[in-house]
């Protein structure tokens, strides 16, 4: 039951506003639903802001994770390091083109993977070629790119950027120069997820970002079922063009599979509204951080923030304490069933995916004590520009007054 006076506060949600319902209703009155302008408007403003030279809208986070993949030409042969505390998506999207995967354990206090977990999930692949890492910018804060970009030059592996979290991020280069998240300074490509409870939302939508041009073509392909539409491209010369050489106007080519993983118009246009308002929501969400962090110093060790990565400006997605349930002598389903009877919705990001069903079963004997010890105590409480100060407050009193209950 909510508190008297207090509504219900879910650990995320959208924000919309009157000009992103007029961005998507102009839309609505226009001539094209789907592929049309305002998706390359959409495109262009958000390679603009994140300091790419291109960037491909899609349908989800986990559809541009599945593109960038398959635009790697990464399949049954090759082996992908994912750090195991991250969404599901990550580590499917090596699966789905039939790569293997290796776990890489992370940070127990923030939950990033660091150099040396990525060296040791490397160490660990025998007989397999590791083509690829996909470091996890979790919660919005940032990996060390600039260690990654090194590790995985030595050795041969391309890089995808996983900033489904960290639109808007930063992080500054042992030389001091600030680099957008985003820009792929040192990443092939960049992922985003653009979903509901992310900083901006499309409805359901994603981002990958690239400055190869190669890449960038591969992927616009690869979102559109595997379809050339341009002549140059074109390898079947007899059905292709007419007799005076000309292309014939109804032509298209597949020299491979692809999928239907297009945005839409509406969904491009909520974007391109949301984006224009990226500053404002960061700074809110900042806002909002610097109160919960004053909130909940007194209770000292018993519940903290997660620490914050020196170097990096935070897309702040969630905000996730720590909670030493052994102290508190209770169980976090307990106080999570108990904070939603007073109204307040919390989350936990994420169960590590090495221990999950499908992957358990594949991959057994994976031992990795960061992860779990991070996932033992973590838990993501209330975190959405439309909330107010006093919510924060509210949350963190009833979190203390249930964590002392509990005593």
């Amino acid at each position: 039951m909510t508190e008297p006076g207090g509504c219900f506060l879910p650990y995320g949600r959208h924000q919309i506003d009157e000009d992103d319902i007029a961005a998507v209703v102009s839309v609505l009155r226009s001539d094209s639903l789907t592929g049309g302008p305002v998706v390359t408007e959409f495109e262009q403003a958000f390679a603009a802001r994140v300091g790419a030279r291109f960037a491909v809208a899609c349908a989800n986070g986990t559809a541009g994770l599945h593109l960038a993949a398959m635009a790697l030409d990464l399949g049954a042969d090759d082996t992908v390091i994912v750090p195991t505390l991250t969404f599901l998506a990550t580590a499917n999207a090596a699966r789905y083109v039939g790569a293997e995967v290796a776990f890489a354990d992370v940070d127990p206090a923030t939950g990033l993977m660091r150099p040396d977990d990525l060296q040791e999930a490397h160490a660990k692949v025998v007989n397999r070629k590791v083509r690829a890492v996909i470091p996890v910018h979790l919660n919005g804060q940032c990996v060390d790119m600039e260690a990654v970009a090194e590790f995985a030059g030595r050795h041969g592996m391309r890089v995808i950027e996983d900033a489904c979290h960290a639109i808007g991020a930063t992080y500054r280069t042992r030389a001091g120069e600030g680099v957008s998240v985003g820009a792929c300074r040192h990443s092939d490509m960049t992922v985003f997820s653009l979903h509901p409870v992310k900083t901006i939302a499309m409805g359901e939508g994603g981002v990958v970002t690239t400055n190869d041009p190669d890449l960038h073509t591969a992927l616009l392909r690869l979102r559109n079922h595997g379809m050339v539409r341009e002549a140059s491209g074109f390898v079947q010369r007899e059905e292709a063009f007419d007799a005076d050489g000309q292309p014939n106007p109804w032509y298209y080519e597949m020299p491979a599979p692809g999928y239907n993983y297009r945005a839409s118009e509406i969904h491009c246009a909520l974007g391109l509204s949301q984006l224009r308002k990226l500053d404002r929501f960061l700074a809110r969400r900042r806002e909002l951080a610097d109160i919960y962090d004053r909130a909940l110093a007194p209770l000292g060790l018993l519940l903290r923030p997660i620490p914050r990565v020196a170097g990096c400006a935070s897309g702040w997605h969630l905000y996730v304490v720590q909670i030493d349930f052994n102290i508190a002598e209770t169980s976090r389903a307990a106080l999570m069933r108990k904070l939603l009877d007073r109204g307040i919705g919390t989350q936990v990001h994420y169960l590590p995916v090495h221990r999950q069903p499908y992957y358990r079963s594949r991959y057994s004997n994976v031992k990795l004590p960061g992860s779990d010890a991070y996932y033992a105590s973590c838990l993501s409480l209330p975190f959405f520009p439309a909330m107010s100060g006093g919510e924060v407050e509210r949350v963190v009193a009833t979190l203390a007054d249930e964590l002392v209950l509990a005593e």
